[in-house]
């Protein structure tokens, strides 16, 4: 073929794809449009998924209170699918009590409805996430022996949970160098079979490796807990967290806020009432939306709380929510009538609805009971959380120091063992006699009650097996104090313990 021809065929070649040009030309406008619209969708998509918050709500308010949302997992929510696989990829790190899982922290598993225990809460946001609510420090369980299947109680102090072991866990596997998104995926993927895939992307990338950083760093905040004997079962350190958050540096002082978890039933007639062990606030509202923000336990969570939420649960425990009372059967009534006048004599100035000091602060010179609590209760933190919520319509005004604690209606009083404000005292009988009497060790965390001395069992092999140590020798959990009605006679005493089950 001639050189002539040769370019004559290139020339050719040149102009018939010069010809199809528009076609190539209306085929890319085509491929170039539907790009931009998957762009598009894609935008749309990841736009409703990362503003996509919805709270679990439940409409009957029992059921709410113990598995809807508050709010807490605005600020300290774990992604659910990674929570559910850390106590199996982690167990040492689980504490030495009986049960699987997350009920060796004492969470209660109600019914096989339910994957996951009372007291934690679900949100989607945009993932779903685990936080805690009211019903985790206040939904407990009592059983007549061990053989029995245990009754939940709502309201009633949560004595088998320990918040401080739950936290401390949480810290210890984000520290841990197999918290990554290499050595998780694979495990998290077997126990989520319809897992989407753009949410192990989330996963992956974004959710494992923030939630690692995010632990660490509460890790950091709540290092003041190495420095203080443990909490233990059924109780917290109630202000101690507001002094890391405050930057009054809890780390630096040696104060101890041990104190046991409270009943929350019949909030009505506590209103006006000196609230909380040490009778800090009269308020009512500010002590619920305080202890849910607790529950978020995170700096800045009072602009993640749901006030509504929380409101809706304050006016069930208003006038609903009531106490189980004591087996009719296993109360001598005619022993229990004797038993009346005598506290009457006794108690009722403290502890009845119409008592002259009921709601009102025993000084600590006169109560005489272990003084940690009170003193970890600042004049420079009541300053810092008056300033809570300003310009908020529910901001704080009512927190105040007091130099006591504060005597508070005794309803539901047997299922509210063990006593005193730091649950140092394990049954009624127990806080009728001479504080040098009291038991020095007993254990904690069981839920078989003792019909007779108004307590749940704490010692003998099952508490042992069953339970957490308790020493009253350890800072903070000393058993003085109270000792009214330590002069009784034996006979009184039996007729006071008797009246006290029918309250």
């Amino acid at each position: 073929m001639s050189k002539l021809e040769t370019l004559r065929q290139k020339i050719h070649s040149v102009w018939r794809a010069f010809r199809r040009w528009p076609v190539w030309g209306q085929a890319l406008t085509y491929a170039g449009t539907a790009m931009i619209a998957l762009f598009v969708v894609i935008g749309i998509y990841a736009l409703v998924l990362f503003r996509r918050d919805i709270p679990e709500v439940h409409a009957d308010i029992a059921e709410h209170f113990k598995y809807g949302s508050i709010g807490s997992e605005r600020g300290a929510g774990i992604p659910y699918l990674l929570w559910k696989v850390l106590p199996d990829v982690f167990p040492e790190y689980l504490p030495d009590r009986p049960g699987t899982g997350y009920e060796r922290f004492g969470f209660i598993y109600e019914t096989a409805e339910h994957d996951r225990p009372i007291g934690t809460s679900f949100r989607e946001k945009p993932i779903g996430l685990i936080g805690l609510n009211c019903a985790v420090c206040h939904v407990g369980t009592v059983r007549e022996s061990p053989e029995a299947e245990p009754q939940i109680v709502l309201g009633k102090p949560a004595q088998a949970f320990d918040l401080q072991a739950y936290a401390q866990f949480l810290f210890a596997v984000g520290q841990d160098a197999r918290f990554n998104s290499d050595f998780l995926m694979p495990l998290i993927e077997d126990g989520s079979p319809d897992f989407p895939f753009t949410e192990k992307l989330l996963y992956r990338y974004i959710v494992i490796p923030r939630t690692r950083d995010a632990l660490i760093e509460q890790a950091e905040q709540f290092a003041w807990m190495d420095l203080r004997p443990l909490s233990g079962p059924g109780r917290v350190d109630t202000f101690n967290p507001f002094n890391e958050f405050f930057g009054l540096e809890p780390g630096e002082n040696s104060v101890v806020g041990t104190a046991s978890l409270p009943s929350i039933w019949n909030q009505s007639v506590r209103a006006d009432m000196n609230l909380h062990w040490d009778g800090n606030n009269s308020s009512v509202d500010e002590r619920n939306i305080n202890a849910a923000i607790g529950a978020g336990a995170i700096k800045d969570m009072e602009d993640r709380i749901d006030l509504p939420a929380i409101e809706r649960v304050a006016a069930w425990t208003w006038d609903q929510l009531h106490p189980v009372p004591f087996p009719e059967e296993r109360i001598d009534l005619e022993l229990a009538g004797q038993g009346g006048p005598i506290y009457q004599d006794n108690c009722a100035s403290c502890h009845a609805l119409d008592g002259e000091y009921v709601g009102q602060v025993t000084d600590i010179s006169e109560i005489g009971t272990d003084p940690e609590r009170l003193n970890s209760f600042t004049e420079e933190l009541v300053v810092f959380l008056n300033k809570t919520g300003e310009g908020k319509e529910w901001a704080y005004s009512n927190f105040k120091k007091t130099n006591g604690y504060a005597n508070m209606p005794l309803d539901g009083v047997w299922l509210r063992a063990p006593y005193l404000h730091n649950g140092s005292v394990p049954t009624l009988r127990d806080l009728l006699t001479p504080p040098d009497e009291r038991p020095k060790t007993f254990y904690v965390g069981v839920d078989v009650f003792d019909y007779e001395n108004v307590g749940f069992i704490s010692n003998g092999q099952y508490a042992e097996q069953n339970g957490v140590l308790h020493d009253t020798g350890v800072r903070g959990d000393g058993n003085s104090g109270h000792t009214y009605g330590i002069d009784l006679s034996a006979a009184e005493i039996e007729a006071l313990i008797e009246y006290l089950k029918t309250m």
